[in-house]
């Protein structure tokens, strides 16, 4: 019984963290679409190729933050060190705020090395959201290793929303102040004005969660003075252990999403040094695959992301306990509901690519080209997610060297691929593409061999994978027939769409149930869980 509550839990809070993912995903697709509008695809190349390398910065000096900290602690709290946790964390501020301050300085000094020289000023803009960054992580990790995500979540939320807000009213200003100017100038001072954005959330993100820290700080110091554990970790070892845990955490991170990164600068230099593109060309086309197919991919892999944030610190807490079966219970419950929500939208993405394209980025000269590009990433979805939750589960049993080994080696795979098809084929943004795809495989199957072998973890097979497959390809099937034969009759995107929808949601929620894919406690682990338990009780699909 006690389990089967910490798995509820768990599943609980998976799906706030999952849910708050996706809104913050969908709300940065929809100001993403206007943003777009504002600044052109030039000033959006310079704004993603700006930003790609702020998130590789932020993910050496403060993105794994979250993941790290709340592992560290959560072993801490399993064992009832309260005092511990406690030092912990003050020890994680001390931290961020000299690593995270050198990051802003290095980010800002040296941004003419780092970027592009219509980029420059793009990245200069981020330098001082990753400082404010790392301490936002710091915070969110504490509250999800005392098992709660509801103050990630809506931090996460505030600051997407505020995000979008200030993008779009700093870019529409920016480009109007230097209305007599080129349009490449325009475009880097609307680049420039999303950037601000970015940073206004963080910001406000921040002292939210701060605020809500001063509110349980009453609560937390009540816990510290119960604490009768005898051994309390002296300052030295405790930013030994943050250094330990967080430096492979980092390599990880790191090396697991710096192929954008990379896939970037080889794309900018062998498209402006070998086939003749222009650094406007260059970077305006690198926009299409970064900043707006990828941007729509990223959505459903949220899901994973979350739940991946989720399940560290109940993964850390079972494994440091011995509790392997509840470890391996986890994973499975984890894996499950992502595949569930992964696979159709992977589906989904494949055949109303355009459609989609239409509704969040209309540009005419664009729409084609993006949804190919979306068409043929919507695979990736899948993968990502998957290793996305294998590379949490390494990390919660300590194992933090193997996800570094793993994706150093698909990266080095992928960049062999990826450079001869540039060199020696048109595909162009399709050669992006395909390494994007190869390089979440080869995560996907080296961590799946890692999780196996440390925990001897075997995966269900047919309802995990197969059944959710064969629904989510009828129900594509369904959507796509829908959408195209109401086209013929009114020529209305949108309309059309939210047709396809409504008629594929239910396809696929009563197909995986009849075929027993899913059955209560799988739907309960869902974002509004007890709300499809009693839709599927209703329609006499369960009982």
């Amino acid at each position: 019984m006690g389990n089967n509550k910490k798995s509820n839990s768990f599943v609980m809070q998976a799906g706030i963290l999952a849910a708050a993912g996706i809104i913050c995903k969908v709300i940065g697709i929809l100001y993403r679409s206007p943003l777009a509008a504002v600044i052109g695809d030039e000033g959006n190349g310079y704004y993603s190729s700006a930003y790609e390398i702020y998130t590789i910065i932020l993910l050496v000096s403060s993105y794994s933050i979250p993941s790290a900290i709340s592992k560290v602690i959560a072993q801490r709290l399993a064992l009832r060190e309260y005092r511990n946790a406690q030092k912990i964390f003050r020890c994680a501020i001390g931290y961020v705020v000299v690593v995270g301050g050198l990051a802003s300085l290095f980010t800002f000094f040296g941004a003419g090395i780092l970027v592009g020289g219509n980029s420059v000023p793009v990245l200069r803009i981020f330098a001082p959201t990753i400082f404010f960054s790392g301490l936002l992580g710091v915070l969110r990790g504490y509250f999800q290793a005392h098992g709660t995500m509801v103050p990630t979540s809506f931090s996460q939320i505030v600051e997407q929303i505020l995000n979008a807000v200030v993008s779009i009213l700093a870019a529409f200003l920016l480009i109007k102040a230097v209305a007599g100017k080129d349009t490449t100038t325009q475009a880097v001072f609307g680049a420039s004005g999303s950037a601000v954005g970015t940073g206004a959330g963080v910001l406000i993100a921040l002292l939210f969660m701060f605020g809500i820290f001063l509110l349980n700080r009453e609560y937390i110091n009540q816990k510290i003075k119960r604490d009768r554990s005898s051994q309390l970790l002296t300052t030295g070892e405790v930013y030994r252990i943050i250094i330990t845990m967080v430096t492979p955490v980092i390599l990880s991170t790191f090396i697991y999403n710096c192929n954008t990164s990379l896939n970037l600068t080889i794309y900018t230099r062998i498209m402006e040094h070998v086939k003749g593109f222009t650094e406007v060309e260059a970077y305006t086309q690198y926009g299409l695959f970064s900043g707006k197919a990828k941007q729509i991919a990223n959505i459903p892999i949220a899901i994973a992301s979350a739940m991946s944030s989720a399940m560290i610190p109940g993964i850390s807490g079972s494994f440091a306990q011995g509790d392997i079966v509840g470890t391996n219970r986890r994973i499975g419950t984890a894996i499950k509901t992502t595949m569930f929500l992964s696979i159709p939208s992977a589906v989904g993405l494949a055949v109303l690519a355009k459609p989609v394209t239409l509704l969040l980025y209309p540009q005419k000269a664009s729409v084609d080209t993006v949804s190919w590009l979306l068409a043929a990433l919507s695979i990736s979805v899948v993968f990502y997610a998957l290793s996305t939750i294998s590379n949490a589960v390494l990390q919660g049993i300590g194992k933090v060297n193997l996800p570094v080994i793993n994706a150093a080696v698909a990266l080095v795979i992928q960049t062999v691929v990826l450079v001869p098809l540039l060199l020696a084929t048109d595909l162009g943004l399709f050669s992006l593409v395909i390494a994007t795809v190869l390089y979440s495989l080869l995560m996907c199957i080296l961590n799946g061999f890692s999780v196996r072998k440390e925990l001897k973890y075997k995966q269900e097979i047919i309802k995990t994978f197969l059944l959710p497959g064969w629904s989510a390809v009828i129900m594509g099937a369904a959507a796509f027939g829908v959408y195209h034969g109401l086209y013929l009759l009114i020529h209305i995107n949108v309309i059309c769409l939210a047709a396809a929808i409504l008629v594929a949601v239910p396809i696929y929620f009563v197909l995986t149930i009849k075929l027993g894919a899913v059955g209560r406690k799988d739907l309960l682990a869902l974002p509004k869980g007890a709300l499809l338990v009693r839709a599927a009780e209703k329609c006499r699909l369960i009982h």
